[in-house]
């Protein structure tokens, strides 16, 4: 059995698949972080691992930390700007030293409209991270290859990872974290 350890994060057993809502099977890691700090060091441990084209999900109630975690992974990609939700906004573009993190909260919107177009147009930036929060409304946008993380608050700082990879590029990327 393979375990992920994560510095400063508990370790959990690997679970070799995982059933989606919407029928993906995919590999599944899972871990535990006890710190805002601890969080936003393995959000910049997967941050450093991208290389553009990359699409990660994020699941999460309100208030559960997705924004935090964005915030991980902009420092991940050398990015020196203020990270904040786009749950007013819809969506942020954040700059690194070589790719743009694109940033989607779809949670206000009872119809994507347009937003639906300028998503379908990012997912083929090769330079460009695509991160979307409540991505339900655009599912049919999303690629079958994406990184689905749902975070679980545990307490006022501590939040629980379950990360699945539902195709090769996913896969790799979590596999380099291990």
């Amino acid at each position: 059995m393979l375990t992920w350890y994560t510095p400063g994060c508990l370790p959990q057993p690997l679970r070799a698949r995982y059933y989606m809502g919407y029928m993906n099977i995919g590999e599944m890691w899972q871990t535990d972080c006890s710190s805002l700090e601890q969080s936003l060091e393995l959000a910049e441990r997967l941050g450093k691992r991208l290389q553009g084209g990359e699409v990660i999900e994020l699941v999460s109630d309100l208030g559960g930390g997705k924004t935090t975690f964005v915030r991980g992974l902009a420092r991940g990609i050398g990015s020196q700007d203020q990270v904040s939700s786009p749950t007013f906004t819809i969506n942020n573009i954040y700059a690194g030293t070589t790719l743009k993190l694109y940033h989607f909260d779809f949670y206000r919107l009872f119809e994507p409209g347009i937003m639906r177009e300028e998503l379908a147009e990012i997912l083929h930036e090769p330079e460009a991270i695509t991160v979307v929060e409540w991505g339900g409304m655009v599912h049919d946008v999303l690629p079958a290859d994406k990184l689905t993380i749902t975070i679980t608050a545990t307490g006022e700082t501590s939040r629980h990872y379950d990360m699945v990879a539902t195709g090769q590029r996913s896969l790799k990327l979590i596999k380099e974290l291990l």
